[in-house]
């Protein structure tokens, strides 16, 4: 919601089992492997970088990917313990940078503890309803002499049953139990374009109760953001929308469509001008954006969108460097490959001077709280440049993006007084004047500027 922390933030997002080098199946027998310690060397690279929060993926004890939980209470054993969650949280913390983590609250797998005793007792097992749709008359596809709902048709993942108040007080336990031992700041809750609004209701209040800063987050791919965020509801949405149009608007050379996503959202009677968008450009589920992108040059312009549109941005780990990663025949991996230092994610990296220009845009817009918390504007739109304003108060910024392999002269016109100078924050000292209620600017190939008022 506006006003909170996470407004001001930009995110970088880790998958830690993926990242951290983990076995890709839990033989629940190992002993622990600190390996969540190997994040800490990440820490600098962050602050040089302008990152000021983390969202860490699932760290807790699943069966294979983390999505598919076994016990929401214990540290997974591929990553370490407790403590060793507990020493990267204060790390971060004591470094200036906030953490959230992953809530994945619609379905466990079937090593939890509850299931497992379901299939051991049958009919009689007290965790019976605890499940969603489970049903005695028939088998479930994997064999179970019972049937259940699952997520999305997976029935690795089982369907919890959020309606059940023992259910919810487990989880909502956990969670204090996770803010008590890791003093997280916040949740993203996986699925939550799936979760009933009444148990995202009851979960905000829960949380607020404890940490009236604490930030929820939600997975939303498609629907109204409205349906799960907003007041008493979750404080933001993954904005899947701007993703899909960051992209293929370049691909397509046809920068309509995000400047439509863009004043959809946010323009003057914006759906979603009330609420904050959690922007992306690449996540643990899609494909690397230097992979999606025909031509790699956009990866500048595309950024500068990215920490201009209204929302917050997010980095993917090892994207800052051009790290190409596509999913093959639904496998994720490729996605997720081990990245145990900046080092190391930068020699796979094909465009080492993407870093340094995300690192310049996040300091812009640290430096100018319009592009943080301000409202939204066309000013203009072709096919391959887009220029719009961003205004909180008396601060107003100016942004023009190119994504012609040629340089291009915009003719913008501004509510402006007569000869009132705009510097270009990507390279200080460039003054452009209005003149004729006009603002006449040429803009770099592949490139943009971001003008504020002197």
């Amino acid at each position: 919601m506006p006003g909170s922390w996470a407004q001001d933030a930009v995110f970088a997002h880790i998958y830690p089992l993926g990242q951290c080098g983990a076995d890709p199946v839990n033989d629940f027998q190992s002993p622990p492997n600190p390996r969540l310690d190997q994040l800490r060397q990440w820490i600098g690279h962050f602050q040089w970088l302008g990152v000021d929060a983390l969202y860490l993926g699932p760290v807790f004890e699943s069966s294979s990917h983390g999505y598919d939980t076994a016990d929401y209470r214990l540290v997974d054993r591929r990553l370490g313990t407790d403590d060793t969650l507990a020493g990267l949280t204060a790390a971060l913390h004591d470094q200036g940078i906030r953490v959230i983590l992953d809530g994945v609250f619609h379905h466990v797998g079937r090593d939890f503890w509850a299931f497992r005793d379901l299939q051991q007792q049958g009919e009689q097992s007290s965790y019976r309803d605890w499940f969603s749709g489970v049903d005695f008359s028939q088998r479930s596809p994997l064999g179970d002499p019972f049937s259940y709902d699952a997520w999305e048709g997976h029935f690795d993942l089982v369907k919890l049953n959020l309606s059940n108040p023992a259910v919810r007080d487990h989880l909502f336990d956990t969670i204090r139990s996770w803010i008590d031992r890791f003093a997280i700041d916040g949740l993203r809750l996986d699925v939550a374009y799936a979760l009933d609004p009444d148990f995202l209701r009851a979960l905000a209040e829960f949380c607020r109760g404890i940490h009236s800063e604490f930030w929820l987050l939600g997975e939303a791919i498609h629907g109204d953001y409205r349906r799960i965020a907003g007041p008493g509801l979750l404080d933001a949405v993954t904005n899947y929308e701007c993703y899909k149009g960051l992209y293929s608007s370049h691909n397509d050379r046809n920068l309509f469509e995000i400047a439509h996503s863009l004043d959809r959202q946010f323009g003057d009677g914006g759906l979603y001008r009330d609420l904050t968008t959690y922007n992306f450009v690449d996540n643990h589920d899609v494909n690397r954006i230097a992979s999606t992108l025909r031509e790699p040059a956009h990866l500048k312009p595309v950024h500068l969108l990215l920490f201009t549109m209204p929302g917050v941005p997010s980095l993917y780990a090892g994207s800052e460097w051009g790290i190409e990663g596509v999913r093959v025949h639904g496998d994720d991996r490729p996605l997720r490959p081990p990245l145990p230092t900046p080092e190391a994610a930068q020699a796979l990296g094909r465009h080492p001077d993407l870093a340094p220009v995300i690192a310049q845009l996040a300091a812009i817009r640290r430096r100018l709280p319009a592009l943080r918390q301000g409202t939204y504007r066309q000013v203009f739109v072709a096919s391959e440049h887009l220029a719009f304003e961003r205004s909180l108060e008396n601060d107003r910024v100016i942004v023009a993006s190119n994504a012609s392999e040629t340089s291009a002269t915009l003719d913008l016109p501004l509510s402006a007084a007569e000869g009132e100078e705009f510097e270009d924050q990507l390279a200080p000292g460039a003054l452009f004047s209005v003149r004729n209620g006009h603002l006449t600017l040429d803009v770099p190939p592949r490139w943009g500027r971001i003008l504020s008022r002197r």
